[in-house]
């Protein structure tokens, strides 16, 4: 999920001469796979925000409009046409959003209600596992439906920022900066602490990010995708079914566990990255545009940006 909203790259600008740029800012940017499945991307550089299902993909444009593409076996590819959109989320075979008046929209596979999105306002992200959603209030409370296995749609009471579905157990960001997960998680034993900014859930495996840059994995670890890198200089992680992935601060990707797909092998190469999302075997990251079309004050807002993303979920 994500917690920004798009803005011009005039408007970035804009921004930073007054010093307000921060978490609500986006640069809009294009996408770009790899590993397995959804290679027929919407093409443009005008995107904000990215969600990866099984073998089809979603994003947000800068307009608040949206755009699917991949697998549509179940209707998932289905989103409407408009804009008004703030935030996307992505199921196993579901996809989800928030509308700007803060009310859900849900299309795709529905065998449990996982797409029977709630009625009302307040929403600000969702987020989809396999057959369950789960959605943050303005306010900081969480909700959920769809199929209840291992009490995933029991969710935690207290105050959250950030979220993240797996495949059917649930990773969430107090807004202490403590980690809460439930679900379908036994034996994981959770990361202590209150520093935690950023959140991935793979299909039995999870992670994190710290405020000085450091990685956190637990759970399944059968192909080291639990086994995280070192180093101090990650803003952003995302997780599939049995590999990871990580965002650098100097905007490159790096990736473990996993390589059946390619999606180790075929992580893409460069320092123009500024967000990353997986789901099973797929990869989707956002690209910026050539350096040369940027301004130095959209430049640091990137900066910005890759230090400031909250919450991303996979499978």
């Amino acid at each position: 999920m994500k917690l920004t909203h798009s803005i011009s790259l005039s408007a970035v600008a804009a921004c930073l001469a007054i010093g307000l740029a921060g978490p609500s800012v986006a640069i809009a940017e294009g996408i770009v796979v790899w590993g397995g499945g959804a290679e027929d991307t919407p093409s443009g550089y005008d995107f904000t925000a990215i969600a990866a299902g099984q073998h089809f993909g979603l994003a947000m444009r800068e307009d608040g409009s949206l755009a699917a593409w991949g697998d549509d076996g179940y209707g998932q590819c289905g989103v409407p046409s408009g804009d008004g959109f703030t935030a996307i989320g992505a199921g196993y075979r579901h996809s989800l959003a928030v509308r700007t008046d803060g009310s859900l929209f849900g299309c795709g596979w529905n065998n449990e209600g996982q797409s029977d999105v709630p009625s009302g306002t307040g929403y600000v992200a969702v987020d989809g596992g396999v057959e369950f959603s789960l959605a943050l209030k303005a306010n900081g409370s969480l909700v959920a439906w769809g199929r209840n296995y291992q009490g995933v749609t029991d969710v935690p009471s207290g105050t959250f920022n950030a979220i993240v579905a797996g495949h059917d157990h649930c990773v969430a960001i107090r807004t202490n900066g403590s980690l809460a997960a439930w679900g379908n998680v036994p034996g994981q034993v959770v990361p202590s602490g209150y520093d935690f900014v950023d959140i991935a859930a793979g299909t039995w495996h999870s992670l994190a990010v710290r405020t000085n840059g450091s990685l956190a994995g637990w759970g399944n670890n059968g192909s080291g995708q639990a086994t995280v890198p070192s180093g101090y200089d990650y803003v952003a992680v995302a997780a599939g079914q049995w590999w990871s992935a990580a965002l650098k601060e100097d905007g490159s990707i790096v990736a473990w566990g996993s390589n059946d797909m390619g999606q180790i092998e075929e992580v893409p190469t460069g320092n123009d990255f500024t967000d990353i999302s997986a789901c099973f075997r797929l990869g989707v990251a956002l690209e910026i545009p050539e350096p040369g079309t940027l301004s130095l004050l959209a430049l640091g807002a990137i900066g910005l940006i890759r230090r400031n993303r909250r919450g991303h979920w996979c499978h």
